[in-house]
């Protein structure tokens, strides 16, 4: 079989009209951040529907995992790439990415406009506490999917998680060595190749900075922002410390209240945490500057999937490939159920926080006809109620 041959798209169930109204609808209404999104997907794509298979899912989780950027939004690109290739993959990331992008600005205009949003701590404290139940109940499944009864899988699963409470944060060297292991004990090579040392992922060059005067701002954004989207690994809230080193301490583009604002924006409005920028941008340098802080992110999480996605594809059902994925796929879920309790010790912080999260939960584990976005806006409800008698 030729090589072009092999990176011939498989038939699929569905058009690429429908994968597109898909993501435009989850980016419009999927709240939770990564963890609560890549279980969107799964029980979407993969159990309800029957798009996805399991194998192409685990794929893409891995790559998003191993490549810089955005978790979430690597993994939908990936998903578009898999029976649309690179048409599927940019026009799935744009309409992932832009019913939220959307939002913020409008959220921007707003916050410019009549000098904050001082409801935004209200709203959150009810909000981040329902999305900590509904990245419970999400989690949980796709724990109990992916890494089913292999001691194994759950060892690095709960080591990953572990590393993650600990740490606060999310370290891909891991990943790389839960997959070799996993690789060396289900699948080891006959042979050891002599002198072909793994590749790694190579890194653009840095873009040089310019004096920061008017005109040279958004250069300032492209610049800063092309770097945190290709060098910070992690997912969701893993971008923020960066985001504030440059954008409050270095270039003093935006307050400290300010910033802890944007990421408040960031949570409270669905589609992937990253969008934030828009916001960032938005009150930097209006529509330009979200346009160009949300592109310069985006762009290269976008290269990082498509570029080494035919190589998934072709490999990827390889035994020895498959073990590695699987060893990346249990760390990677580890990691994000370990995300889950340091999200959750900065949410849930007293008794009606604690009773949001149980109840959402709950709910989701008894009913499936209670949507999530309804879940959501009852809790933003109650939090305008309770947080001004929990605060006095």
């Amino acid at each position: 079989m030729t090589t072009a041959a092999l990176d011939q798209p498989a038939v699929s169930a569905y058009s690429l009209w429908e994968l597109i109204r898909y993501f435009l609808r989850l980016g419009a209404t999927g709240f939770g951040g990564p963890v609560a999104l890549v279980g969107y997907m799964h029980r979407d794509l993969v159990e309800a529907r029957g798009w996805i298979s399991d194998a192409d899912y685990k794929e893409g989780l891995a790559l998003a995992q191993l490549a810089p950027g955005p978790l979430a939004a690597q993994l939908a690109i990936y998903l578009g790439y898999v029976h649309y290739r690179i048409l599927g993959a940019t026009l799935v990331g744009l309409a992932f990415v832009l019913p939220s992008f959307v939002m913020v600005v409008l959220v921007g205009w707003a916050y410019v406009g009549y000098g904050g949003l001082p409801w935004m701590q209200a709203v959150f404290y009810g909000v981040g506490a329902c999305v900590i139940g509904i990245i419970v109940h999400n989690g949980y499944k796709l724990t109990r999917k992916s890494i089913r009864g292999d001691k194994l899988l759950w060892g690095i699963y709960l080591a990953s998680m572990l590393l993650t409470i600990i740490t606060e944060s999310e370290e891909v060297l891991l990943f790389v060595l839960a997959g070799v292991v996993v690789w060396l004990v289900k699948a080891p090579p006959k042979r050891w190749p002599k002198g072909r040392p793994i590749a790694g992922v190579l890194s653009p060059p840095a873009l040089a900075q310019t004096a920061n005067t008017d005109p040279a701002t958004l250069v300032n954004m492209a610049a800063f922002f092309l770097k945190a989207g290709a060098f910070v690994f992690g997912s969701g809230l893993a971008i923020v410390p960066f985001l504030y080193s440059g954008v409050v301490k270095e270039y003093a583009w935006l307050s400290g209240r300010q910033f802890l604002d944007a990421v408040a924006v960031a949570m409270i409005t669905p589609g992937p945490v990253v969008i934030t920028v828009g916001f960032i941008g938005y009150l930097v340098s209006g529509l330009g500057g979200a346009g160009v802080a949300a592109l310069a992110t985006f762009l290269p999480c976008y290269l990082f999937t498509v570029i080494p996605a035919p190589y998934f594809k072709k490999y990827g059902k390889r035994a020895d490939i498959a073990a590695f994925v699987e060893g990346i796929t249990a760390a990677a879920i580890g990691a994000l159920s370990g995300a889950v309790v340091v999200i959750a010790r900065r949410s849930l912080t007293d008794l009606p926080t604690i009773a949001i999260a149980l109840v959402t939960a709950i709910i989701l584990w008894k009913s499936k006809r209670i949507p999530e976005p309804v879940l959501i806006l009852a809790a933003a409800a109650i939090g305008l109620a309770v947080y001004p008698l929990v605060t006095v």
